[in-house]
């Protein structure tokens, strides 16, 4: 025979392998998993105190979302990585790679400024978003990079076949018509990927939650990395190359024949 009787304990029991397990169930709300789990894990070891063979697991999406912080912790530095060699064997010099790799951190800022304003908390689907911005923000600032050597090595050619040292005033001047021709494609670039987006963002549905995560991320970011790219490395690149332009004047450079025929009569004046 048995007995029924009321008593306290966990609603779900059962025994998967040959051990009683006890499911307490919770739903969070308002706040990130990860954030949540590690207070709830602080009070329970404090509060709590289990009987000999006992233990407690955090299992369900936190077991999910460890597992992908796992992989993240691979894939965004290697990421990260292939991004710099493929930079370096493009530009072949490590400066400009350096340059170009500032475009990522001021892309980031702005992800994170739009995901704090909405109230998003991060997630793994923040981080894909925040890799796919990484990608666009170099792109955009290998093309700026691109304009601005083009520019330099137009206004070069040009001093040069007038016999004019190049100096820092065309400099400046090539940097400026560099920027100037960039400013039409990336208005171009960030309105046709957040024409994109946008739709995203404000969608409603099976899956609008993940979406708008992996969205709102590369939203804010394009905002921030149009005012680099546009402001930003031209300013770095002038600071760079600024120290290799001479300081002269359009001083004109005489041919070395002439130059030769100048020093041997300050010789024969000397020897007068």
């Amino acid at each position: 025979m048995s007995s029924v009787g009321r008593d306290s304990g966990p609603a779900i029991e059962y025994r998967p392998v040959g051990e009683e397990v006890g499911v307490v169930p919770v739903d969070i709300r308002d706040r990130d998993l990860g954030g949540y789990v590690a207070e709830a894990q602080k009070a329970v070891a404090a509060s709590v105190k289990f009987p000999t063979g006992t233990y407690v697991t955090w299992s369900g999406q936190f077991e999910y979302l460890e597992r992908a912080e796992a992989r993240l912790k691979v894939v965004v530095p290697v990421t990260l990585l292939i991004i710099f060699l493929l930079l370096y064997l493009n530009f072949r010099t490590l400066t400009e790679t350096l340059i170009v790799m500032l475009s990522v951190p001021f892309a980031l800022v702005g992800g994170l400024w739009l995901l704090w304003w909405l109230g998003f908390n991060l997630s793994v689907a923040v981080a894909v978003g925040f890799i796919a911005l990484a990608g666009v923000a170099a792109e955009a600032g290998v093309v700026m990079l691109i304009y601005l050597d083009h520019a330099l090595a137009e206004f070069r050619a040009r001093r040069e076949a007038e016999g004019l040292p190049f100096t820092r005033d065309d400099l400046h001047a090539a940097i400026m018509s560099g920027a100037v021709e960039r400013v039409r494609p990336k208005m171009m670039t960030v309105v046709a990927i957040m024409a994109g987006l946008l739709p995203i963002m404000w969608s409603h549905g099976t899956g609008a939650e993940v979406m708008q995560r992996i969205a709102v991320p590369m939203i804010g970011g394009m905002v921030s990395s149009t005012v680099l790219t546009l402001i930003v490395i031209p300013a770095i690149y002038a600071v760079v190359k600024a120290p290799k332009v001479s300081r002269a004047v359009g001083r004109p450079v005489e041919p070395e024949g002439v130059e030769a025929e100048r020093s041997e009569r300050v010789k024969v004046h000397e020897e007068a």
